[in-house]
């Protein structure tokens, strides 16, 4: 049989690096060869099928008997559908003011899920019991918002890490006070791989309850999944992913992705990988005289403090973002296809910029 005609054509250089983002980053091989595998013949729509179904066990590998998991097309859906599984109408989530759900999901939670975001300034993007009492508070208060659930990322926003003992600290906190735990984990695997320790460690064996599990940064051509971990009193999931525009017709290939990345150790691999660059990244930048390392780099994520004119020329050689424009601060992440090459280059033509400067 000859191949399939394509007429399609390559609209990029794939030579062209950057440190903006690792949603910048294509997909796995491994992951390709599994859409691919995925593909043939008919399946059952709507999460029906043989794929979807063994996805429960590989989840349940990593998170223990009582996990399932639901499919979804991106991060923000997935905290969406999470959090409105673990609160009422007039419930509330409380958060670091760093958090994604707060600083970049466009104010999806508030205006699709209807959720009250309690936010509180961390110097490190972590949450503690101390900080969360700041706005654990008014249950009987008709007035206000009523704090139901305690969201953390990890990694997070600032490329921090919480240990077990941090995040069992705040489960026991919030359960204490009739609070659930979600676990924005679009890089859940970057923390596995910089505490090494399974993701279990932190997330089910310390009382999390649920969790958006990411798999686009971390090699995936799209699809994530929200992991119910503690099934007491969390239900009407699928109905929650359908309203919320999260249903993928033909699930099979959201599910064989994150097979792929999980049934063996592709996930764990590629996160290493990702966060040995970003060390690298970080030790380079350490020689280079004026500028400034701001958090502790924890998994893929290098945050720095440099001249707003190198930072500006620096962009139009390799993609960034600044994090705070006005204080000079830059972002700078590592993905799983980031070669140490990529971060030799970014650094001499840091250093170079730099002694202009």
């Amino acid at each position: 049989m000859n191949p399939p005609r394509t007429d399609a054509r390559r609209h990029h250089d794939p030579d062209v690096r950057g440190f903006a983002s690792d949603n910048y980053a294509g997909a796995h091989p491994e992951v390709l060869a599994a859409l691919a595998l995925a593909n043939g013949g008919h399946q059952v729509a709507y999460g029906e099928d043989a794929y979807t179904e063994n996805l429960q066990q590989v989840i349940r590998s990593h998170f223990g008997p009582t996990a399932e998991a639901f499919p979804v097309f991106n991060g923000t859906g997935a905290n969406v559908v999470a959090l409105q599984a673990v609160t009422d109408r007039w419930g509330a989530v409380i958060c670091a003011d760093s958090a994604h759900i707060n600083v970049d999901e466009g104010g999806a939670p508030e205006r699709v899920a209807g959720i009250k975001l309690l936010t509180v300034p961390t110097p490190d993007g972590k949450l503690t019991p101390e900080l969360i009492d700041r706005e654990a508070y008014g249950w009987e208060d008709e007035h206000r918002a009523m704090p139901q659930v305690v969201s953390i990322a990890q990694a997070t926003e600032l490329g921090t890490v919480y240990t077990p003992d941090e995040i069992r600290a705040i489960c026991e906190h919030a359960h204490a006070r009739g609070m659930k735990v979600h676990v924005d984990g679009s890089r859940l695997a970057n923390a596995a791989a910089s505490l090494d320790v399974p993701m279990r460690t932190f997330t089910n064996a310390v009382g999390v309850d649920i969790l958006s599990l990411g798999g686009t940064k971390n090699g995936a051509l799209f699809g994530e999944a929200v992991v119910v971990l503690n099934p007491d009193g969390i239900r009407h999931m699928k109905h929650l992913r359908k309203l919320s525009m999260q249903l993928a017709s033909k699930m099979r290939f959201v599910s064989v992705q994150l097979e792929a990345l999980l049934a063996r150790d592709l996930w764990l691999r590629n996160a290493r990988h990702a966060n040995e660059m970003a060390r690298r990244l970080a030790e380079g930048v350490r020689a280079v005289h004026g500028v400034e390392i701001l958090y502790p780099v924890q998994a893929n994520a290098v945050f720095a403090r440099l001249p707003h004119e190198v930072s500006e020329r620096l962009q139009k050689k390799f993609r960034f973002y600044f994090w705070d424009e006005a204080a000079g601060d830059v972002r700078w992440m590592c993905s799983f296809d980031t070669t140490e090459e990529d971060v030799d280059t970014f650094l001499a033509a840091l250093k170079e910029e730099m002694a202009r400067h």
